[in-house]
């Protein structure tokens, strides 16, 4: 089963979250998961995806206005309408506005038919609501991505899990 994490990345720290969503995915043993920025997406591979997780850094407490602008543009020509759907955010700072860039994020995955998915409380800890959030060591230096490895990767294979269940692959 395929499936895809695309982001849009400024400093890197979207781009290493996005690779640990992957990894979680690719660690479940029935997927195969690889993670693309939003400039050089492997059309085909992502139009065979059964699921797709989208993330952005948080750019004035939104999603980047080039992922914004890829949503729009790539949604139907990428098949996006039934597929598992996961968001995630990286941000500067401590409640820099990760969560609305996953909400905004969830809002046009389902506006274009897509199947959100979040474990929530389901699974115990680590208890990722919306979707995973990692801040950077930038600007807080008591901060760093590191922190939040694991969450990233949790998620991944969380998502993994579910997609295979729902489409039959499990």
């Amino acid at each position: 089963m395929k499936l895809a994490v695309i982001y849009d990345s400024k400093t890197g720290n979207t781009r290493q979250a996005a690779e640990w969503i992957a990894e979680g995915m690719n660690g479940t043993g029935n997927a195969e998961a690889r993670a693309f920025s939003i400039h050089d997406a492997d059309e085909d591979f992502v139009r065979e995806c059964a699921g797709v997780v989208i993330g952005s850094p948080s750019y004035a407490a939104q999603l980047t206005p080039d992922l914004h602008a890829w949503m729009l543009a790539s949604a139907k020509k990428l098949a996006f309408a039934g597929k598992l759907a996961g968001a995630f955010a990286t941000e500067q700072f401590t409640h820099g506005g990760a969560e609305s860039v996953i909400q905004s994020i969830l809002t046009m995955e389902m506006v274009n038919g897509m199947l959100c998915y979040s474990g929530g409380g389901a699974f115990g800890m680590p208890v990722i609501h919306l979707g995973p959030v990692g801040v950077n060591g930038n600007v807080e230096k008591h901060n760093g991505m590191e922190r939040y490895r694991d969450n990233f990767i949790v998620f991944g294979q969380r998502f993994a899990k579910k997609a295979a269940e729902i489409s039959g692959n499990g």
